[in-house]
């Protein structure tokens, strides 16, 4: 997990930014959950926010799982909102940034 906290520069300000590396066992939603909760810095147990009312954990995560004939699927990315943040889940990493 690759943290990127607010910075000041030249009177620009940064968002934050939470990049978590998900393992190949790792389904999508859970991968979202823990990085949302790194994000809002909170205990993944008892995060604030409810991915489920931001998007089917299910769906989610049959969307980066094989195929019913076992190939893999291409999906390179799928972007939703959340809140504040754009949740960006990729095949092996979540990224959540300010919106």
């Amino acid at each position: 997990m690759t943290d990127y906290r607010p910075r000041k520069s030249h009177g620009c300000e940064f968002s934050r930014r939470v990049r978590y590396d998900r393992t190949a066992s790792e389904p999508p939603s859970i991968a979202v959950a823990t990085a949302l909760a790194q994000y809002r810095d909170e205990d993944v147990t008892e995060a604030s926010t409810r991915l489920y009312d931001y998007v089917d954990p299910e769906a989610l995560d049959s969307l980066f799982e094989a195929t019913n004939m076992g190939r893999e699927r291409t999906v390179e990315q799928v972007t939703f909102h959340v809140g504040d943040a754009v949740v960006t889940v990729h095949p092996d990493e979540v990224i959540v940034a300010s919106n």
